[in-house]
């Protein structure tokens, strides 16, 4: 029975959610290169190192989703135990790990002809997947981005990681509380971004919510296919068993008439 929202490449399986792990081990590898190859100021590689522990959370919450809908447990464990192993936080050595995954999604998509068709064939699975890697990116860059902005400017509000990150979750949510703001005119750039990024999200998220309630499910559809298949078959065979009955009276009555019209001959005598 195929797996819903799957679809094989060579022996193992990669869906959208797949896909926007790679992208955020791309972004976490990119974050432990910035804290170890950059030289910033302690708040902001603070800030860095809650981005990147937010991300390990992600790859946690998936691995073990995989692992508990996986049937055979022992292989899933064996294909991407490099994943829980990369997505342990507070151990960078073990974080540089995650380059292992992306190259093995890279050899999945490598392997795939028509990657961008599977995707299409699953077009909510694809976009809430892209709409959370989006959604991380964007508050996990604003925040910096913010940050190093607003951090030492004469009445700025937002002066550590935790300030930064909040404001980023407040404004990408459209929710708004007013207590940290950008106060240079590159914040209220960065904000006004963010803002707009925000509406467009949530708007996708009430159409994917409001797709959810309203169009019937995938497998609901196929039951409502296969029972309109066995009514057109049930019917199909009701009229070629009232056709058959019709035949067989119309050539009983057929035999019932030549027998009448026919006049009697005696067998002839038999030879001796």
């Amino acid at each position: 029975m195929p797996i819903k929202h799957r679809w094989n490449i060579g022996n193992e399986l990669v869906s959208p959610f797949e896909l926007a792990m790679m992208m955020l081990s791309f972004i976490s590898v990119i974050l432990i290169l910035l804290m170890v190859l950059v030289p910033m100021d302690k708040e902001t590689k603070r800030l860095l190192f809650l981005i990147d522990s937010g991300i390990c959370v992600i790859f946690l919450l998936n691995f073990f989703v995989g692992l508990i809908r996986a049937k055979q447990k022992v292989k899933y464990l064996q294909l991407h135990w490099i994943d829980f192993v990369a997505s342990i936080p507070a151990i960078e050595p073990l974080r540089l790990a995650r380059l292992f995954q992306i190259l093995r999604v890279i050899r999945l998509i490598r392997m795939s002809r028509s990657i961008i068709g599977m995707l299409l064939k699953q077009r909510r699975q694809a976009t809430l997947a892209s709409l959370m890697v989006a959604m991380v990116t964007i508050m996990a860059f604003s925040s910096v981005l913010m940050l190093l902005v607003e951090n030492g400017v004469p009445g700025a509000n937002i002066k550590s990681a935790e300030d930064a990150i909040w404001w980023s979750l407040v404004t990408i949510s459209t929710v708004g509380y007013g207590d940290f703001y950008p106060v240079t005119t590159i914040g209220h750039v960065i904000g006004g971004v963010v803002i707009v990024c925000g509406v467009s999200f949530f708007g996708v998220i009430s159409g994917y919510m409001a797709s959810i309630f309203v169009a019937p499910d995938e497998q609901e559809q196929l039951e409502s296919q296969r029972k309109e298949m066995r009514e057109e078959m049930d019917q199909v065979l009701k009229r070629m068993e009232h056709n058959q009955r019709q035949m067989m009276l119309e050539i009983a009555e057929l035999k019932t008439a030549l027998y009448q019209a026919t006049p009697s001959e005696q067998p002839p005598p038999s030879s001796n």
